[in-house]
């Protein structure tokens, strides 16, 4: 297959590149291609591609609220962009979405069948760029989550998961707060389910790619600490003493039931996590 990977150089982009290396992969980071820009999405009808994988995405959810043009300009618009050019040359459009589309009510992981309430912006112009999608005749909507990768979120400056390392060996007490649940993903992991379900070529429509389990914000930097052996406090707060401008949902963990009944499920957060610090040299 041929498959565009828009947003090559990002964090999940990378893997994704990576791991279908076996293909005929066309990377296009964000000074190849300008997903806002209809005329700059038109140079995938020249690419001929079976296949488009856009991982593109404005995702500073506190600054998505102080410029919500932005936010949908990219994520939004720029799914639709490359929703119609897809439609036009008969490729399968690949979207990845957030948990954020959810409202954090359930109090139990969200399926694929909940209907999405977003909170904030972020969560609603990533909603709007799956209706986008959707309307593709091959289409396929994967929604991640808390995501962590050996390359690290160049717009957000890493990730998480090195946020913490970093801050635990320079001996700072963390404080990490601990009423926000969710599903963190490592990146390869979502890459690896991504080219499984391409390959496949299993029914269209929307999955959730998210590594199993859920846990707070606060036990997944004490687990990290731990796995690192380092010795340094780790304190939960409330994210209410937070100063954040987007609300976040409390509960966001993901399941896939629709891939288990295709016999996929991706591991437990804990073990991709102990693969991604040992991927990273910081196991001794």
């Amino acid at each position: 297959m041929r498959i565009v990977v828009i947003g090559a150089g990002g964090q999940l982009g990378s893997d994704l590149v990576e791991v279908l290396s076996s293909h005929d992969v066309v990377p296009l980071c964000h000074d190849d291609i300008e997903v806002s820009d209809r005329k700059s999405c038109e140079q995938l009808v020249h690419l001929r591609p079976e296949v488009v994988v856009n991982t593109a995405a404005y995702h500073r959810v506190d600054e998505c609220e102080e410029n919500p043009e932005r936010a949908f300009a990219v994520n939004a618009i720029g799914a639709k962009n490359i929703a119609e050019v897809c439609e036009r040359i008969g490729a399968c459009a690949v979207f990845i979405s957030t948990d954020y589309v959810f409202d954090g009510t359930k109090g139990e992981p969200y399926t694929e069948e909940d209907c999405p309430s977003p909170l904030n912006t972020y969560g609603i112009s990533k909603l709007a760029g799956e209706a986008y999608t959707r309307l593709v005749s091959r289409h396929y909507v994967f929604r991640v989550a808390s995501l962590f990768g050996v390359r690290g979120a160049s717009g957000k400056g890493g990730n998480f998961v090195e946020t913490i390392v970093k801050k635990a060996r320079a001996g700072e007490s963390l404080t990490v707060v601990d009423d926000v649940v969710m599903s963190p993903t490592y990146t390869r992991d979502a890459a690896l389910l991504i080219r499984e379900v391409l390959e496949r070529g299993l029914p269209h429509g929307v999955y959730h790619a998210t590594n199993t389990g859920m846990c707070s914000w606060f036990e997944f930097a004490r687990t990290i600490v731990e796995l690192v052996g380092l010795d340094v406090s780790v304190s939960p707060i409330r994210s209410e003493s937070l100063s954040q401008r987007a609300r976040r949902p409390p509960f966001s963990a993901l399941e896939s039931p629709v891939l288990r009944s295709h016999g996929l499920a991706m591991r437990h957060w804990r073990e991709a996590l102990r693969d991604y610090l040992a991927a990273k040299g910081h196991l001794q």
